[in-house]
């Protein structure tokens, strides 16, 4: 496994992480254990989760798999970097959601219970919260970081201008801040590129792929669609509609002799900026597989060629879109 620092920390990660929302919804419990072991092995040390995974709301059911998982020991807690997140609805109360400070506390609390451990390495914000102000949000991280709680703050689908609006108050309060941040990002999503991407290299974050092969898209779907592993309605009318363009992406990975979804991968670990991407797997052989990215080098033929099927916004902003 190769490993790599999370955004200018000192922090070291491995370049995949984890991706457990599959666990409880898509995937037993039992597989569940066994995925995160075969992780370990493989020496895949960082894992992301959040509060609302299982989509049961306020019971937590990934965070509680995963903290069962951490109670068997055998130095299971010790070797995971686990990240988990903040932001999403835990009941129908209004100050159980957002950012505001009695929420972020609260939430960090249930969180450790669940997860059965003292402290989180990475706590993400789920989202931008429009209605707390930073200084809130960023003095009641401190106090979770003074307590042990907390170890890093990240944040999760956040703007260019969020980013050094959170950094630039965090720099006042002589706090460290973010120290990544994940988004959807993919070879066909390629919108961050224009602002977002810029405003991490700038600040120092590490950035974390969510849905790095664009659910499912860029995995061969083309062939899962003819054996009927892709035929629900909603991928059959993206499918149709993306066809030239995955016909294309298809017929180039099997020039280049990988797998679509390992070029996905490999594509995104091809820029510095990249920490990980989230894999997440439902399955052993699912994670296997996904090992397989790491050894693969695109050649800046592939690389042009992968841009002209799938094209991004012209480079970062404002230079994509103005002299």
């Amino acid at each position: 496994m190769d490993y790599t620092q999370l955004g200018r920390t000192g922090l070291k990660v491995s370049r995949l992480c984890l991706g457990t929302m599959n666990f409880g919804p898509f995937t037993t419990e039992a597989d569940s254990f066994a995925i995160m072991d075969r992780a370990l092995e493989l020496g895949l040390n960082f894992f992301d989760t959040a509060n609302v995974y299982g989509w049961k709301t306020g019971e937590g059911v990934t965070e509680q798999i995963i903290g069962r998982w951490f109670a068997q020991g055998g130095g299971r807690r010790e070797k995971v970097v686990i990240a988990t997140k903040v932001f999403g609805r835990m009941s129908e109360w209004p100050n159980d959601s957002r950012l505001s400070a009695r929420h972020i506390r609260q939430a960090c609390e249930g969180s450790l219970r669940r997860l059965q451990t003292d402290y989180i390495d990475l706590y993400q914000m789920h989202h931008i919260d429009r209605t707390a102000p930073w200084e809130e949000i960023w003095q009641a991280m401190e106090v979770l970081v003074q307590q042990g709680k907390v170890l890093y703050a990240g944040s999760s689908n956040f703007a260019g201008w969020h980013i050094a609006q959170a950094q630039e108050v965090a720099r006042a309060r002589n706090f460290l801040g973010l120290v990544c941040e994940q988004c959807l990002y993919n070879i066909k999503d390629r919108m961050v590129e224009l602002e977002v991407l810029p405003a991490c290299r700038a600040y120092g974050l590490g950035v974390i792929p969510w849905s790095p092969l664009a659910g499912g898209k860029l995995g061969g779907a083309l062939r899962k669609a003819a054996e009927g592993r892709r035929a629900e309605t909603h991928q059959l009318k993206e499918i149709k509609a993306q066809l030239p363009q995955l016909k294309a992406y298809e017929a180039l990975c099997k020039k280049i002799g990988e797998k679509p979804a390992d070029v996905a991968l490999a594509w995104l670990l091809h820029n510095p900026v990249v920490t990980a991407p989230i894999v997440g797997p439902r399955t052993l052989e699912q994670l296997d597989g996904s090992l397989r990215t790491l050894k693969i080098k695109l050649s800046p033929e592939s690389l042009k060629k992968l841009d002209g099927i799938w094209p991004g916004p012209g480079g970062e902003a404002p230079e994509a879109y103005a002299w």
